[in-house]
Parts: C-alpha cells; structure tokens; sequence
C-alpha cells in the first residue's frame, strides 16, 4: 500500500528547502533554461510552499497552478526579459527542476 505524506505536515522538507533557497543572477540560470528544466512561479505563491509541493509530487495543486498559468516552463520572452534587466530570481531546486520566482513589485 502507498502511503501518501501530507507536504503540509513537512517541516523537515520545508525547512531543507528554505535554508537552500537562494537569489541567483538569470546569468547563472540560463544553462538550466537551455535544457528546458527552469519552471517560473508567480509572485503571489509561496516559491517554498510549490517546491515542497512538487517534492510531494502534489498533482492537484500542480495542476490546478499550471491551468491558472501560476507555474509553468519559463518562456522565451521570459527569459530574454530576465537577461535584459540582469534579473536576480529566488531559486530553489527540486531536481530536476530549478524553480524560480520574480520579486513581487513594490508598490510605493
């Protein structure tokens, strides 16, 4: 029988993901991008709570943010955008992917 973990119950993952989550140059990310395994996460989600999530392998949440367009392969335009303005992106890995979030505008 397969036992399903909870990621909400997951501290010691979450807390693994947290402390190696880092802000990295789009510079540093662009060999991942080439091999098509940097996935962008909207600003409005939690990068640590999608990357404890994806760990789980959480197919709802995944899903259901991949329909609303909230998480998904990082584009083209995205990455021409990124390299452009010298972005620095919160990352995190999930192997094989790098994960990886835009700084939410500040609003003055």
């Amino acid at each position: 029988m397969l036992m399903n973990t909870n990621p909400d119950n997951d501290t010691e993952l979450r807390i693994k993901i947290n402390r190696e989550t880092a802000r990295l140059p789009w510079a540093e990310l662009e060999r991942h991008f080439a091999q098509g395994s940097v996935v962008f996460v909207s600003p409005e989600l939690d990068l640590v709570d999608v990357a404890l999530r994806i760990s789980h392998d959480d197919k709802d949440s995944i899903a259901r943010w991949m329909a609303d367009s909230r998480i998904g392969k990082v584009t083209v335009e995205q990455a021409q955008a990124w390299s452009e303005g010298q972005a620095v992106l919160w990352t995190s890995v999930v192997s094989p992917f790098v994960l990886v979030q835009a700084e939410k505008a500040k609003l003055n």
